[in-house]
């Protein structure tokens, strides 16, 4: 004998699920809205930040280094610099730099390569530059050669000493190279470019912010970088006019490849082949021990003067050549920006890459 129950509730009344309104998410306080927006920390604060500790640490070591090899006030100034002092110029900077960098890559929660080191074939970039620097510097030296603006007086140095001072200055323009770039176009590029792209499209609500923002950066530092010359004796307004433009043309670069390799590797050749190769003054410096041994002859507005190759009027159309060969060499599969936004979108909302170089 069985037993029927009475009655018998559906199971989906039984087990119906008890409406729950939603919740929702506390609004930021305003500290983390001042310190803190879409991409992490703000660019302002992140450039504060970097500028801070990059002065710090600098002050320090000039502090150190006075304290432990002070200056003779009596000594007499050497016209040339030495490959020690040039060596000793260019490596502690570039150390701090290299070091800040890293730093603020670890507040900021983004890999060092986007801020200038990374992008694809750096070695091949690395060498091109490397190899158009002595072509279009050379090139320069023979128009002024030809049109009597320069003078070649003969050769300083010979045998083993070619090879030794020739790898050893070499050396020293790569630091010169990595140093120039890696603070004028690596973390200080990047992180004004995402500060201004945000500003141009909450201003004109515009796709192009990130573009916007790159070429706005690159012309405001690379007017502080030929602004930056002026403290070289022997510069002059053509010079300081050549430098700011060969900084917009290494940013070309930089927005062609997504990476510094392939100025790194221009301004080290270039700056070699001046000062060691043919002996001529580089933004009004010269070399000790170098090979050639010339003078300039003419008009400072032709032959350069002073300032060397970079001070003669014909530089400009030797920057626009290299413009050249940057298009027709360097060709550009993807906007860097997108490719810098892709790299960080699996990151949380707060600390994903702005948008870059």
């Amino acid at each position: 004998m069985s037993i029927e129950p009475e009655h018998l509730e559906p199971a989906d009344a039984v087990a119906s699920p008890i409406p729950v309104a939603p919740v929702d998410p506390a609004p930021p306080s305003l500290l983390r809205k001042i310190f803190l927006g879409q991409d992490g920390l703000r660019a302002g604060w992140s450039l504060l930040i970097f500028i801070a500790l990059l002065a710090a640490i600098l002050v320090t070591a000039n502090f150190v280094a006075h304290k432990v090899h002070p200056r003779d006030p009596n000594a007499p100034k050497n016209s040339e610099i030495t490959i020690k002092v040039g060596m000793i110029n260019e490596s502690i900077p570039l150390l701090a730099v290299v070091l800040v960098t890293w730093i603020m890559s670890k507040i900021e929660r983004r890999p060092n390569s986007v801020y200038g080191f990374g992008g694809t074939r750096k070695v091949a970039h690395f060498f091109a530059g490397l190899g158009w620097g002595v072509v279009c510097l050379s090139l320069l030296v023979l128009i002024l050669w030809k049109l009597g603006l320069l003078v070649f007086d003969g050769r300083l140095i010979f045998g083993g000493d070619v090879l030794g001072y020739g790898a050893a200055w070499l050396f020293c323009f790569l630091l010169v190279g990595l140093l120039e770039e890696y603070i004028n176009r690596g973390y200080i590029q990047y992180t004004l470019t995402r500060g201004l792209a945000g500003l141009y499209r909450w201003a004109f609500k515009t796709r192009h912010g990130e573009a916007l923002g790159f070429w706005t950066s690159a012309v405001i530092l690379s007017f502080l970088f030929g602004l930056g010359h002026g403290r070289n004796p022997g510069e002059s307004p053509i010079g300081l006019l050549s430098a700011g433009l060969a900084g917009m043309v290494f940013c070309l670069s930089l927005w062609r490849t997504g990476s510094l390799w392939w100025a790194i590797g221009i301004h080290t050749s270039w700056d070699w082949s001046q000062s060691f190769l043919y002996g001529v003054a580089d933004s009004g410096l010269m070399a000790q021990h170098h090979l050639l041994a010339t003078h300039a002859a003419g008009k400072a507005i032709l032959s350069g003067g002073t300032t060397g190759p970079e001070g003669s009027i014909f530089i400009v159309a030797i920057l626009g050549l290299i413009v050249l060969i940057i298009f027709l060499t360097l060709p550009r599969t993807r906007p860097v920006a997108v490719a810098h936004v892709e790299t960080h979108r699996s990151k949380p909302a707060t600390l994903q890459a702005a948008p870059s170089q």
